[in-house]
């Protein structure tokens, strides 16, 4: 049975044993259950490094006991392991409020509010940045793609070294060669670029200027 399927199936007996409380009267038994059912959800989601699932699990454990000391350690562990992949991928506001989440179970966790004051100062800095300099954002995204173009042709020589492996027709070998140099200046003259975007972007000097920078970054980037 998929993952997903015995998220279901465990949704559907969690239903099913809810309604079955006002004719058992066992409600306190039910509740356990159901309890330690999302808690061991959330505690084999976490050893797979499945954290958005194991969150969501100690999230629903919490609904039904709010003082479930297993459920809210978990929440808080999950929490912190999940806002650290969405700052990762950039998704900063969704990584704030997963740990808003995790600071409502514990508003003294060391732990999540330095990596909240680390997010905030990482969002202000690039809410700055992207005020008073716009290009840059378009200058990074030409960049990126330069990159992607790499993949392209070492794909490239790939395919001719493949060719060449049944062929052995020494044109193949050429043109791997030949691709090769281009890849090897392509690399050379996007790194320089990558160099002069980070100095560029850290001294908040703007894109269109000429002069570089040797002092480092600033202390503060201009306020619009």
């Amino acid at each position: 049975m998929s993952h997903g399927s015995q998220m279901w199936f465990t949704s559907k007996l969690l239903a099913v044993a809810l309604a079955a409380l006002p004719l058992t009267g066992c409600a306190g038994g039910v509740e356990h259950w159901i309890v330690n059912t999302r808690v061991h959800q959330g505690d084999v989601a976490m050893d797979r490094g499945n954290v958005r699932d194991a969150e969501l699990s100690y999230r629903l454990a919490l609904r039904v006991d709010p003082r479930d000391s297993r459920a809210r350690a978990g929440l808080v562990q999950a929490s912190g392991a999940l806002a650290q992949q969405l700052y990762t991928s950039g998704d900063f506001d969704d990584a704030l409020v997963t740990l808003d989440e995790g600071l409502k179970v514990d508003p003294g966790s060391v732990r999540l509010a330095g990596l909240k004051s680390t997010i905030e100062d990482a969002k202000l800095k690039r809410e700055i940045v992207i005020s008073n300099y716009p290009t840059y954002k378009e200058a990074g995204t030409t960049i990126q793609k330069a990159y992607e173009q790499l993949d392209t042709t070492n794909k490239g020589i790939l395919s001719g070294l493949k060719r060449f492996s049944y062929t052995y027709d020494t044109v193949d070998l050429t043109s791997a060669i030949k691709r090769s140099y281009s890849l090897e200046l392509d690399v050379a003259r996007n790194t320089n670029r990558l160099i002069n975007y980070r100095e560029l972007v850290s001294a908040g000097i703007p894109e269109s200027a000429h002069t570089t920078t040797s002092a480092g970054a600033a202390s503060l980037l201009p306020l619009p």
